[in-house]
């Protein structure tokens, strides 16, 4: 907008036309240069024609003043997507939904070249709007009268919701024949941020366009005091908090997780898996009370430094076995220490069999030097069972698969989180619409079944 503004220190102050109002004789105020085609008095609340030199008296309505206030007063000036504007005119409307009134407030703006727009104000949501460039196309089927889906410059905008909007009050100037008590049919489109909004009122139909701006952008362009108001749950076409496309997250953590799989092939393949030490022992409970810990024979560790996998197998049955483990190089008397149980149980109970553990422990070392090696093992046992057997298998340089799950969980958690918080902020918003979130389609949080 601000690209066709001319290159003026600033536009003209417009030269407000003033007149009195033929029902009390207040002074009347024309602001928009002969375009506006009513006047609201706001003192006896007539509605005058603004094109008749006497202002005729169209229709006179009753409220109190006190019960609507303006959040922007008429007069007041600001600068609007670069292009300077004054406020002329304010009306409330509402609407009925299933016996529930909701009210929200429109402006109408005004620059000498520009001409008029408009701002509309729903429970702390605004929207820049103006009438649109060529007529939008609409399609995809109907619902309840409207379509499901409309075309403008390209944009595809699907349909919201249809009511019918009633002129509760005007104060100021509009463009347009306006009456309090006159209904519209309003049908909503919107392709966050911005929306689509159809105007039926008998045979006439007025398209409009608007963008979605919040409270604080709303106070700086007019330079009003104090805060805006909050803004109340999700609007039809309020920007998503999740700026990040949810699409384009899934794919980027597709691609990542095709990579980590790679690496995990990879890293199976080029792991060495050599045995190193395999041995078959029996605990013995006669034995363990002489002398309860041994030590294995002298194995080789050869090559860089890597993973060395011990494993342990016991025939245990509804009981259990404890070792007391130290890798200890021979060379340098470096020592790995660590304690590992195998129990296993089973049994039956009035939900039927169950088991518990396992007859198999395996445990990764990380990072072990090239060396001469040997393991100090101090078994202890059930005290129940005489004779337990176990076996020791030492495996050097196996792959650490484990790393690449938790790789995998970092990728996933924020993707996750962000589809959520896209999920539970577009379920409500269109639990809002004449299309609730009923039959939920992916993370849109939408209904699919409204054709």
């Amino acid at each position: 907008m601000g690209a066709g503004t001319p290159p003026l220190a600033g536009p003209p102050k417009p030269q407000a036309k003033a007149l009195n109002c033929p029902k009390c004789g207040a002074a009347i105020v024309l602001r928009s240069f002969g375009q506006a085609e009513t006047v609201v008095c706001a003192s006896c609340h007539c509605i005058l024609d603004a094109k008749d030199p006497n202002l005729a008296i169209l229709q006179q309505f009753e409220i109190k003043t006190s019960d609507v206030r303006p959040l922007i007063s008429l007069g007041t000036r600001g600068k609007l997507r670069d292009t300077d504007y004054e406020v002329i005119g304010f009306q409330r409307r509402s609407m009925q939904v299933e016996g529930i009134t909701y009210c929200w407030h429109e402006y109408v703006l005004f620059n000498p070249y520009k001409g008029i727009r408009y701002l509309n104000e729903y429970n702390g949501h605004w929207n820049d709007i103006s009438i649109c460039k060529e007529l939008p196309m609409v399609g995809g089927g109907m619902f309840s009268g409207s379509a499901t889906s409309a075309n403008y410059l390209g944009e595809v905008y699907r349909h919201f919701q249809t009511v019918e909007a009633n002129t509760d009050f005007v104060l100021g100037e509009f463009p347009w024949q306006v009456r309090v008590g006159e209904k519209a049919v309003v049908s909503d489109y919107v392709h966050p941020p911005r929306v689509l909004s159809s105007e039926k009122m008998d045979k006439e139909v007025t398209w409009s366009t608007g963008e979605y701006m919040y409270g604080r952008e709303i106070w700086e362009a007019f330079r009003l005091p104090g805060s805006p108001p909050e803004a109340e749950g999700v609007y039809e076409n309020q920007p998503s908090p999740v700026t990040t496309n949810v699409k384009g997250v899934w794919v980027a953590f597709s691609g990542f997780a095709i990579l980590l799989l790679l690496m995990m092939f990879a890293s199976d393949l080029t792991a060495k898996k050599e045995s190193v030490f395999q041995q078959t022992y029996t605990w013995n409970r006669a034995d363990a009370k002489a002398e309860p810990s041994f030590v294995t024979g002298v194995f080789e560790l050869t090559g860089r430094p890597s993973t060395v996998q011990l494993k342990t197998s016991a025939a245990v049955d509804n009981h259990w076995i404890y070792l007391n483990y130290a890798l200890i190089n021979q060379d340098t008397g470096e020592a790995w220490d660590f304690g590992r149980e195998v129990s296993y149980y089973h049994g039956y109970d009035s939900d039927g069999s169950w088991s518990e553990g396992s007859t198999n422990d395996t445990v990764v070392i990380p990072s072990v030097p090239s060396g001469h090696y040997y393991l100090r093992v101090e078994p202890e046992a059930d005290p129940s069972v005489p004779i337990i057997p176990y076996s020791i298998d030492v495996t050097r340089d196996v792959p650490v698969l484990g790393i690449y799950g938790i790789g995998f969980l970092v990728l996933l958690l924020p993707a996750l989180l962000m589809s959520w918080r896209s999920y539970t902020f577009e379920r409500s918003r269109w639990s809002e619409s004449d299309h609730p979130p009923i039959q939920i389609s992916g993370l849109t949080g939408s209904s699919e079944d409204d054709d």
